[in-house]
C-alpha cells in the first residue's frame, strides 16, 4: 500500500506540474520558448508508457501516463492556437497597423473636427 501510495503521490505532481505549463501557456497565448517537438513527443511517449503501464498491470501509470497524454494534448492545441495568434498579430503589424485604433472624431455637424 505504501509503495503504491508514492507512485499515486508523485504522479499527481508530475500531472500537476505539467499541467501548470500548460496553463501558462494557454494564459499568456505565447509560443516563446516552447518547441512544438515538446508536445509531440509528450504525445508519443505517454501513449507508449500507458499502453505498457497497462500491460503490466500497473494502474497508477495508466493514470499518470494517460492524464500526461491529456495535457500534452492541450499543450499541442494551444501551441497551434498561440502560433496562429502570433503570425496574425506579425501580418497585421507588417501591414503597418499596430492594433491600435484612430482616435474618435467628432462629427462636423455636431460642433467637432472635420478629418
Amino acid at each position: 500500500m505504501a509503495t503504491d501510495l508514492v507512485g499515486w503521490l508523485s504522479a499527481a505532481i508530475l500531472v500537476a506540474t505539467i499541467s501548470r505549463q500548460v496553463y501558462t501557456q494557454w494564459r499568456t497565448k505565447s509560443i516563446e520558448g516552447v518547441s512544438r517537438w515538446l508536445f509531440v513527443g509528450q504525445l508519443t511517449a505517454s501513449i507508449g508508457f500507458t499502453l505498457y503501464s497497462f500491460l503490466v498491470d500497473n494502474w497508477v501509470f495508466v493514470f499518470a501516463n494517460f492524464f500526461i497524454f491529456l495535457t500534452a494534448v492541450a499543450g499541442e492545441c494551444i501551441y497551434l492556437r498561440n502560433k496562429h495568434l502570433t503570425e496574425r498579430r506579425q501580418r497585421h503589424e507588417e501591414k503597418g497597423h499596430d492594433g491600435q485604433s484612430e482616435p474618435h472624431r467628432s462629427h462636423p455637424a455636431k460642433g467637432g473636427a472635420a478629418r
